[in-house]
């Protein structure tokens, strides 16, 4: 089942893509659904390829399930919460994994994971099949959460870094919430042991470092990417499946290099115009940094305007989307 609108009521909450094994052999095939995701959850989010998420699950885990199909999709699809949507989620055994892929480091993931936890355990709490009554008497069991999120952006960052909720708050000490999130690097160079254990998500992470090194050589980014595409090894296993789907992860690369692009075209000019009326180089910055990770994660320009506490016009000059005009507050 799939969630049908992108305003997430009380009733869609409850509305999982909640889907066991049915993969099939044989050549891979072109996906006949619009995928509006990132590379990651394209290959490790998709049931067409469950053994690639559990090869995932695994790595990650050290564990050594070895049937696909025992995997259960739990994602909240097409459910967006303040412009934030989840990656991946799936149930296995007693453990309830998300996950999430993050180009950008954000401080501010266990707080999302809190949304995205919330979501999923209403969802789970919610299904008839789970028979989980929590107005009941008895203490009533669930599976234990692993929030990981998969950092493969530029900014220099450990092999693995546990970011703490109560960092978040003004006086942790005093929090009745407590939630971790294992941040793990996946960068090609990082990470040597899950990388070896994992091998379509060394191939991921080979791919986008190519992709990056291309670039920096032909700088078109089009042209970089099929260099790349062409340079995958031919017993790769994610090959095969990013070619017959070429189109489509080529727009997903280019598409996040164009927003990027359009943001340096005019960045240079929103921050003279708020040099000139008296608004810090640091403050602009920062605010620059913060909506443009925000965006990137999927967060909607009118809900960055009200997490910075600025217009949502000036917002929309910081990602590119508008010509900076003399409105800057």
């Amino acid at each position: 089942m799939t969630i049908n609108s992108n305003e997430t009521t009380h009733e869609e909450v409850s509305t999982v893509s909640n889907t066991k094994g049915d993969s099939s052999g044989g050549k891979p095939k072109a996906i006949n659904r619009q995928y509006k995701d990132r590379l990651f959850k394209f290959l490790f989010g998709n049931p067409e390829h469950r053994d690639w998420t559990l090869s995932l699950y695994n790595a990650v885990n050290g564990t050594c399930y070895n049937n696909p199909e025992d995997i259960v999709f739990t994602t909240i699809e097409n459910a967006v919460y303040m412009g934030m949507k989840n990656d991946i989620s799936l149930l296995l055994a007693d453990t309830m994994s998300l996950y999430e892929q993050q180009s950008t480091y954000n401080p501010n993931m266990p707080m999302r994971f809190l949304v995205y936890t919330s979501m999923v355990y209403s969802a789970y709490i919610e299904d008839p099949d789970n028979s989980i009554n929590i107005f009941s008497k008895t203490q009533q069991k669930f599976p234990v959460p692993r929030l990981v999120c998969f950092y493969n952006g530029t900014d220099q960052q450990p092999d693995q870094k546990i970011l703490h909720l109560t960092d978040a708050f003004e006086r942790p000490e005093l929090s009745d919430i407590s939630l971790d999130v294992t941040m793990l690097n996946i960068n090609a160079d990082k990470n040597r042991g899950l990388m070896t254990a994992c091998q379509p998500l060394r191939e991921y992470a080979d791919l986008l470092e190519n992709i990056r090194r291309a670039q920096k050589k032909r700088k078109n980014i089009e042209a970089a990417i099929d260099d790349a595409l062409d340079a995958m090894p031919d017993n790769s296993l994610i090959k095969p499946f990013i070619i017959a789907n070429k189109a489509e992860v080529k727009r997903m690369f280019i598409t996040e290099y164009d927003e990027a692009a359009t943001l340096e075209k005019f960045k240079k000019e929103y921050l003279e115009q708020g040099l000139s009326q008296g608004i810090s180089q640091g403050t602009l910055q920062q605010m620059e940094k913060d909506a443009r990770g925000m965006y990137e994660e999927g967060i909607g320009p009118d809900v960055i305007a009200r997490i910075l506490k600025i217009p949502v016009e000036d917002v929309e000059v910081i990602l590119g989307l508008k010509k900076a005009q003399n409105h800057l507050s």
